[in-house]
């Protein structure tokens, strides 16, 4: 039998497989109960072009707690101004096996109204 966590990263390695035969720029997302990290990684996923999170000196000026929506808000509008300044502004959306719900939809969201396209 396996575990939770076994299940989403099967989940994310099958969503990863298929980002990779598309070829795209792809924003992952991981989230932790405290904390929510965001990164925009290059097509062949070997090199890391921006990063926002709940760790950042920022965000954590403006949010008590980084374990909440309010939170992953905030860092989905940072990761999309960080990939606009650096010219990219369609990506594909990597979850990371965690449901499309909650503050992985909220950091989805704030995203894209930031400018970024997926």
């Amino acid at each position: 039998m396996t575990d939770k966590r076994e299940s989403r990263l099967r989940r994310a390695a099958r969503t990863r497989l298929r980002q990779h035969q598309l070829d795209v720029v792809r924003l992952a997302v991981h989230r932790t109960n405290q904390h929510i990290y965001a990164q925009v990684l290059s097509t062949d996923g070997a090199k890391v072009l921006a990063t926002a999170s709940t760790l950042e000196k920022d965000v954590r000026g403006q949010v008590p707690n980084g374990g909440n929506k309010s939170a992953a808000t905030l860092v989905g509008k940072r990761i999309a101004e960080k990939a606009l300044k650096l010219g990219i502004d369609r990506v594909a959306f990597d979850r990371s096996g965690f449901k499309y719900h909650g503050r992985v939809k909220a950091l989805a969201e704030a995203a894209r109204e930031g400018g970024l396209k997926f």
